[in-house]
């Protein structure tokens, strides 16, 4: 029954495509037209990638940090590692430099040498005062030397935070705006104004300067994904459109099928500008995986049109039999692939669920209109010439189906054992795979943004914030001596940290407070004793002026203080032997029942959320095998087909997984998108091969040896065609200056790879060895895909 209805359903559809062509392409147009005006609501990510949902603990902690201390991650930092800075006309220069970065309105405060203040106390006043540390500018050489000795002997409280004493480095710090960090001004004031203003004082000075900072990482980043994405799609289409042109030697097909595509990649945009979805280092690689994807699509089409024309010659009939015999095959194979992206939408994270969304939507609009616009096009052109069709007969694809045939024959004992033996060393390597949270190990390690980072690494002991929130869990709690002791042996703790930065607290302001109370004596830059503490406090309360040190680590209750750090570039399991070795001193330092503390920062939520995608990595997985099972289901209605039909898609996902733990590939957000992509696509030629296997056991009464040989020939050349072009398709991604996109194409490319020799060696060894066991001829009289029709269409014009 159910045959019957598909069968004269993909009929049907040939007919009404054929018959209101026109009208088909007038809505296509349409369609393109209006997804094109959808491309004004594109926007780019201005902020890093959130990989938890919004509901998570973390997440919730982090939201309660930024209501109370604002965006963590608005600082740009500037430095100099170079002795002829001291010289005094270009140390006058770097100070005029940090008056211009003041005067711009994005910025909301600098801290640098030129507007530093030293803390010290009015002794007929009794109360602290912040007093200019340069009175006049600009400088001479000996006011250089000078101020520079006593910075760096004299105010420890600016020690790692402007300067680094032993090297000699110095360095100012850019607050921009909290309410334009994270919108596309930031973006706008780092490549304009920013920029030009480094590049002229780097050519009036000749020194380098050191930029780097969460809001001018994420921008130059954000960047580089902007630029790659017309490489990828220009890489793309070269690539694909070179691969089919050498297979089918016909400009007109190639035209076509390029055709097809970039319609594909303008409805792309259009659905993501549609949706009003950012573009991210994901959903970036959607417009070059429907190129990917959808020229396979056309290889089957303008394959199968080019087989029906060499038999019989009529054209008409030819399209009807490529919509009628193809279309419920090329669905199902679509399908399949956008169900491997939709399992992404599971994850509850937001970047994934984007890309799952756009992804399968655009794959199912890629075949929609590959099943539309090749027959219509094609349908108004003459038959193609003898030349065009002379790939159908070349000698070295006859050699090549021959040679898998004899495989598939004479060596079915070598593939199993082959078989085993790669999936026994995969397991080896499985158990090898380590898992990576760090949020810079996939940008672009060649660009000066990256060795600005390695730069900060090494000199103030890195960029990248952490911050500790404590709670004391009642008002003014934290400038209790106690609480201070507390705050204050943690930091002793992270600053015997080696990948960890001096920590930035309260703790600080009031050491420096005990100096500025002794005159500025540098050994006084500790926490007041007991008996210290009332006269120092009492003398903080009496000043003026200098409330806002004291926001920036406490909130308006004196409630909750913050103690910022920055941490280096470190491998995950470090960072997790960090993370543990914090919380543990926090647990022994601060008892439960009187303060609440807890850790945050990006680079924390990054790592937490990659662990929760590894997570979902099995479930995102399994339900991709459960669907593709169910489809395998409703086209043969036999468990041990089901089963046949999914080990040779399994197995190079286990093959992948070997080579990723041998090679050292981690598990992390790009690479984990592999399985579930390449499990997707690969399983669409096991569809081709089994849907051609039907038609062959109706057309040759059940005969299942006969039958696999005759879809071995048929489906064989389609099948390495579109192998091929996955293959070098995906491989374009390997040419990005990103880790993660580089790991995903090679790695979807190699598991793609595998996928077509064990759905052409693999897949018909199963089926002849098995065949006793699944030559139930009851199941087998009811085919669920389309055989070959039996009515004949006329002759057409272009025929004569």
């Amino acid at each position: 029954m159910v045959s019957k209805i598909t069968s004269g359903f993909w009929s049907k559809v040939g007919r009404i495509i054929l018959r209101n062509r026109i009208l088909i392409l007038f809505l296509i147009i349409a369609a393109t037209v209006f997804l094109a005006l959808q491309w004004k609501n594109m926007k780019f990510s201005t902020s890093e990638a959130n990989l938890l949902p919004d509901d998570h603990p973390l997440n919730i902690a982090y939201e309660d940090f930024l209501e109370k201390f604002g965006e963590e991650g608005n600082t740009i930092a500037f430095a100099i590692k170079d002795s002829s800075l001291y010289e005094v006309e270009n140390f006058n220069r770097w100070n005029r430099l940090n008056k211009q970065l003041a005067a711009f309105p994005e910025v909301d405060y600098v801290v640098s040498i030129d507007n530093l203040k030293e803390l010290i106390r009015d002794k007929e006043e009794q109360q602290f005062i912040l007093k200019p540390l340069i009175e006049k500018t600009p400088l001479n050489n000996i006011e250089v030397d000078s101020l520079i000795q006593y910075m760096f002997n004299n105010l420890p409280f600016y020690d790692n935070l402007l300067y680094n004493k032993e090297t000699g480095t110095i360095r100012t710090l850019v607050y921009m705006d909290k309410d334009i960090v994270n919108t596309p001004v930031r973006k706008d004031f780092i490549l304009k104004d920013l920029h030009t203003l480094i590049t002229d004082f780097e050519k009036e000075s000749k020194m380098d300067v050191r930029v780097s900072g969460m809001p001018y990482i994420r921008t130059m980043n954000t960047q580089h994904i902007i630029d790659e994405i017309g490489i990828f799609i220009a890489a793309a289409l070269i690539v694909t459109s070179l691969i089919f042109f050498f297979f089918f030697r016909s400009v007109r097909a190639t035209l076509i099928s390029m055709c097809v595509v970039l319609i594909g990649v303008m409805w792309a945009f259009g659905i993501l500008g549609l949706l009003k979805y950012e573009i991210t280092v994901l959903t970036a690689l959607i417009p070059p995986l429907i190129i990917v994807i959808g020229i396979p699509n056309c290889i089957f089409l303008i394959n199968k049109y080019q087989q029906e024309v060499k038999k019989h010659g009529n054209q008409a009939l030819s399209l009807k039999r490529v919509i009628s015999k193809i279309g419920n095959a090329t669905l199902m194979t679509n399908v399949t692939t956008a169900c491997g992206f939709a399992t992404f939408i599971i994850t509850d994270s937001k970047l994934l669920t984007e890309f799952g969304i756009v992804a399968s939507i655009n794959i199912l609009c890629i075949f929609m209109l590959s099943i539309l616009i090749i027959p219509i096009v094609y349908s108004f052109m003459h038959l193609p010439k003898t030349k065009h069709l002379k790939h159908l007969n070349k000698k070295w694809i006859d050699a090549f189906v021959n040679w898998m045939e004899h495989i598939v024959r004479e060596k079915r004992i070598t593939i199993y054992s082959i078989s085993l033996i790669a999936l026994i060393i995969s397991i080896i390597g499985i158990y090898q795979i380590k898992i990576s949270g760090n949020l810079v190990e996939d940008m672009p390690k060649n660009t000066g943004f990256y060795k600005d980072i390695q730069f900060f690494d090494k000199e103030f002991n890195g960029i990248m914030p952490i911050e500790i929130v404590i709670d004391t869990e009642r008002k003014k709690g934290v400038l209790k001596p106690v609480t201070l002791k507390k705050m204050n042996e943690l930091g002793e703790m992270i600053e015997e940290t080696p990948e960890l930065s001096k920590p930035i607290s309260v703790v600080n302001l009031v050491k420096y407070s005990k100096q500025a109370f002794y005159s500025g004596i540098p050994k006084y830059y500790q926490l007041p004793t007991s008996q210290e503490y009332n006269f120092i406090m009492d003398v903080a309360r009496k000043s003026q002026g200098n409330e806002g040190l004291i926001e920036n680590f406490v909130d308006s209750t004196g409630q909750v203080a913050r103690i910022t750090t920055f941490i280096k570039d470190v491998p995950t399991k470090r960072m997790e032997e960090i993370e543990k070795s914090m919380l543990d001193k926090i647990k022994k330092i601060f008892p439960e029942d009187r303060f609440n503390v807890y850790v945050t920062g990006k680079a924390l939520l990054f790592l937490k959320g990659t662990k929760y995608l590894v997570k979902n990595l099995v479930l995102s997985l399994s339900l991709a095998i459960l669907l593709i099972a169910l489809f395998m289901a409703y086209l043969f209605r036999s468990f041990r087909m089901i089963v046949i039909s999914l080990i040779p898609n399994l197995l190079p996902l286990a093959i992948t997984a070997g080579i990723m733990g041998f090679v050292g590939v981690p598990i992390k957000p790009s690479t984990i998108l592999v399985f579930s992509i390449a499990f997707g696509i690969s399983v669409d030629d096991t569809i081709h091969f089994l849907a051609k296997y039907r038609q062959e056991l109706s057309a040759n009464n059940w005969r299942i040896q006969k039958s696999v040989y005759a879809a071995l020939r048929e489906t064989g050349v389609s099948m390495f065609y579109t192998s091929i072009v996955l293959f070098f398709g995906f491989s374009v991604f390997t040419i990005s200056s990103f880790g993660g996109t580089v790991a995903l194409g090679a790695l979807v490319s190699a598991t793609l790879l595998f996928a077509m020799l064990a759905n052409l060696i693999l897949l018909p060894s199963l089926l002849l060895s098995l065949e006793r066991s699944i030559a139930n001829k009851e199941v087998l009289k009811k085919p669920q895909i389309d055989i070959l029709p039996k009515e004949e269409l006329p002759k057409s014009k272009s025929e004569d």
